[in-house]
């Protein structure tokens, strides 16, 4: 096949997919089914346009896809949405994939006929949930935001436990003098690496984007790509797991404020949807259906199983000391879809040469295939009959990136508005943008309106914003009230200082403060109003609840307006370098009021 053949072929694989995609959605079926069947019929016993039996290369496939897909789940959620259900997310990860493991053994070695050993194996290719499926089934649904995100944590954090049973169970059978302290070895070694690993690479890449300043905006992806890449292949180099570190680097990086932020989450999701396709048309190519006789009766039962009594047990059991109602713990049992994942790791004893290991592989296909249409097809439905579904999609709405202009210190997003915003309908002298924010353009129908306080927003437009780099932390929680509220107009007050006179204080800052660019609170008073930010260094003016200003930075000075402006004029008299002394004359003019 010549290089334009093979890249004609490729090309037409994933304009197949994507087709597969549209179809399954007016199907309403999961679309990985459809990429697997598509391999299928691609494949040796369907037309035979593609010959592929090679499962050494189909795992590296696998590995790369999963990989590719875990660090994208790690970077579109954030650790400060999956804080609240990081315990039952781990414990589902760790304790509902042993559970299900074992639970899917037991049913294993009864219908199979296999030794514990490899009842075991089976149980363990078997258990974890699948990212790539999980994903793309919280995406289109409305279940309640906290079972959203325990399912999304557990499906970033259970790949690796599987991934080590099932090479422990290999190891086993392959060394009668292997044993269970050998695996839990295994485990701390794997996992600790990466842990380590993960968190160094992405708190590095965090350090290194907001540092280098890249020509042009398309290298911020590249960036991302590159550590992912190191984070998998420093942990896996080191004998660590590598999907782990992935996540945890796409985690980190998805948790700060780095330039290009959407811009990155947006291309990793492509890429996502590229990895998920290949991975299924890979996977579909290598099963070969005139082999499934032998075992679809059995394979069946067992993927029921499964579906029925393995994850339901093992998620109640896993979150049993976690405040869900019985409903909620039903519709965690119902959601542990199994993906690409299964298959993928039933190629691991295929190309160790364990025996039976042909047998286990298409034991998973059915595995995937029974889950795909039972739980992916049944579990909005489910979840809307057990009343836990909301009318807000499960994963928040993303702000969608226009453009970087970082070299000069600042942004433009975009925001579109939802038709149930609490935005809508409000004018834009409303919308309580920072100071160093600004609303340049609203697109609506296709045109450009140049924004007036008195324009009124309405559902369907798209809201430019340029923002300064310092406020950019802000911007989620401002996000947050233009989508739900409370919405109030912003009136400009003055709170008064009562009991006599204002006393003036300053002190160094230290770290129980806080951060000083983005102070919430100091001492005893709440940050009511943000009135500048420094650019040089960490640092702001602000308006506290009693009344008083502060002004924060490596010290601190709290006091009346007056007292302020003349702090700030002292310091005007030394010899400061430019930028400083710019910092204090907008100080005193921002209060010459």
């Amino acid at each position: 096949m010549s290089d334009g053949e093979l890249i004609l072929v490729a090309g037409a694989l994933l304009a197949a997919g994507l087709a597969a995609a549209l179809l399954a959605g007016r199907l309403r079926v999961p679309g990985l089914l459809l990429f697997l069947g598509l391999g299928m019929l691609l494949g040796s016993d369907g037309t035979g346009w593609i010959d592929l039996s090679d499962y050494e290369f189909t795992r590296r496939v696998g590995i790369i896809a999963l990989a590719a897909i875990l660090f994208e789940g790690g970077l579109a959620a954030g650790y400060s949405e999956i804080k609240p259900v990081l315990r039952p997310g781990l414990l589902l990860a760790l304790f509902g994939t042993l559970g299900t493991a074992t639970i899917t053994a037991l049913a294993a070695i009864w219908l199979f006929d296999l030794s514990t050993l490899e009842g075991l194996l089976v149980g363990a290719c078997l258990a974890a949930t699948d990212g790539a499926a999980i994903f793309a089934l919280l995406r289109g649904s409305t279940l309640r935001r906290r079972l959203a995100r325990t399912l999304e944590a557990e499906a970033g954090f259970n790949d690796p436990v599987a991934i080590l049973l099932v090479i422990g169970f290999i190891e086993w059978i392959e060394q009668p003098d292997y044993g269970v302290l050998d695996m839990a070895g295994l485990f701390v070694q794997q996992l600790s690496i990466g842990l380590v690993a993960g968190l160094v690479v992405g708190f590095a890449a965090v350090w290194a984007f907001r540092r280098v300043s890249f020509a042009t905006g398309g290298l911020y992806p590249v960036a991302s790509m590159a550590t992912g890449a190191l984070a998998f292949g420093l942990a896996d180099s080191l004998h660590g797991s590598g999907f782990l570190a992935v996540y945890l680097a796409g985690l980190v990086l998805g948790s700060n404020a780095i330039p290009a932020r959407q811009t990155i989450i947006s291309f990793h999701e492509g890429l996502a949807w590229v990895a998920q396709i290949g991975l299924f048309l890979a996977l579909g190519l290598l099963v070969f259906p005139s082999q499934l006789g032998d075992v679809w009766v059995e394979g069946t039962v067992l993927a029921l199983v499964v579906v029925f009594v393995a994850r339901p047990v093992s998620a109640a059991l896993a979150t049993a000391f976690d405040h869900f109602t019985a409903a909620e713990r039903l519709a965690l049992g119902w959601a542990g879809l199994r993906g690409g994942v299964p298959v993928v790791l039933a190629t691991f004893p295929v190309i160790a040469e364990v025996p039976n290991s042909r047998v286990f592989f298409n034991i998973a296909f059915f595995a995937v295939v029974v889950s795909t249409l039972l739980q992916g097809a049944t579990f909005e439905p489910l979840a809307k009959l057990l009343g836990l579904t909301t009318d807000e999609p499960a994963l928040p709405r993303p702000i969608a990136e226009t453009g970087t202009i970082r070299r000069l210190g600042a942004e433009v997003v975009e925001y579109p508005v939802g038709p149930g915003d609490a935005v809508v309908g409000r004018p834009v002298r409303d919308l309580g943008l920072p100071r160093d924010a600004l609303l340049n353009v609203i697109v609506r129908n296709g045109e450009a309106i140049p924004p007036r306080g008195s324009t009124v927003v309405e559902a369907g437009d798209r809201l430019h914003v340029l923002l300064r780099q310092e406020v950019a932390r802000q911007f989620p929680a401002l996000i947050e009230r233009w989508q739900h509220g409370p919405f109030e107009p912003q009136v400009e007050r003055r709170p008064v200082v009562r009991g006599g006179s204002v006393s003036f204080s300053t002190r160094p800052w230290t770290e129980a403060d806080g951060d000083p660019g983005y102070p919430t609170r100091l001492g005893d008073c709440t940050v009511i109003r943000y009135l500048r930010t420094r650019r040089d260094r960490p640092g702001a003016l602000v308006l506290l609840d009693d009344g008083r200003y502060a002004i924060t930075g490596s010290a601190l000075a709290v006091g009346a307006a007056a007292q302020i402006q003349r702090y700030a004029r002292r310091r005007l008299a030394a010899d400061l370098p430019d930028a400083a002394r710019a910092w204090w004359q907008e100080v005193v003019g921002a209060l010459a009021r």
